[in-house]
């Protein structure tokens, strides 16, 4: 398998500058705690959630560490409409607002259509789509009244292509593309905009545990720079959506991929 990107993410810009931002999902290594430091480098007045009080805690130290802040850590399972509440109004309480959420948690898994049971396809489905739903429409509620603030979502690119054993998350991913472009229109009048990212492949710690070498060097083989990405390249993606740069950008899917034309 190639050797992955070890370019740091490059210099910050404030493009995020004292804006409140909260990222779900944000403990371990992946792609929501890449998140987190990059806003928190950008600038940003970081929530962390995670429902893992331990590594939610460890996620807090090493960004307290490396940036000279603590940022609030809320413990949270987005399968519950209260703790996502409770998440969103500690971030008021905490900041005064809540400029941008990254709705980054997503549960994956690898069963064919023939054995899914229904439990499999509703635990994907739940935390994956329903909670970006959950999540989308409780931060609502502090954004529309300021008629301010950006919504960030994690998709992925298996919700446009098949892959074997994927029904219920790319199902999921689909839907939250959907999810995207609707609630964009619903929202725009109040000045509020919805985004994606749509990942390929990023190559982290957890991924690399849950997934047999085999199958990640035949995904990074697909990729046209023959390796996967690394979290941080996605969230570079996710800071510039939450930017101005991204201004007139709404209901966008936008892909993170080097996949072959």
């Amino acid at each position: 398998m190639p050797e992955p990107a070890t370019s740091p993410p490059g210099p910050a810009h404030g493009l995020v500058d004292g804006r409140s931002v909260v990222v779900t999902a944000a403990a371990g290594t992946g792609i929501g705690f890449a998140a987190a430091q990059r806003f928190a480098a950008e600038g940003a007045r970081l929530t962390i959630s995670d429902r893992h009080e331990r590594r939610l805690a460890e996620a807090a130290d090493r960004l307290e560490a490396e940036f000279g802040t603590r940022p609030l850590a809320v413990v949270c399972d987005v399968t519950d409409q209260q703790q996502i509440d409770t998440l969103m109004d500690s971030t008021v309480a905490e900041y005064g607002a809540i400029d941008v959420l990254v709705n980054n948690a997503g549960l994956g898994g690898t069963a064919s259509v023939l054995e899914m049971t229904d439990g499999e396809w509703s635990s994907v489905l739940d935390v994956t789509l329903t909670s970006t739903f959950r999540a989308t429409r409780s931060v609502l509620r502090h954004m529309v009244p300021r008629r301010s603030g950006v919504i960030i979502n994690n998709a992925s690119v298996v919700g446009w292509r098949a892959q074997a054993g994927q029904a219920h998350y790319a199902a999921a991913k689909a839907g939250v593309m959907a999810l995207t472009r609707c609630s964009a229109l619903d929202v725009a009048e109040h000045g509020i905009r919805v985004n994606a990212v749509s990942p390929s492949i990023a190559m982290h710690a957890h991924l690399a545990k849950v997934t047999s070498d085999e199958l990640l060097g035949q995904l990074s083989a697909r990729e046209a720079f023959g390796r996967a990405a690394q979290p941080w390249e996605i969230a570079n993606v996710m800071v510039f959506l939450a930017s101005e740069y991204s201004s007139y950008m709404t209901g966008e899917v936008v892909s993170v991929s080097s996949q072959h034309a």
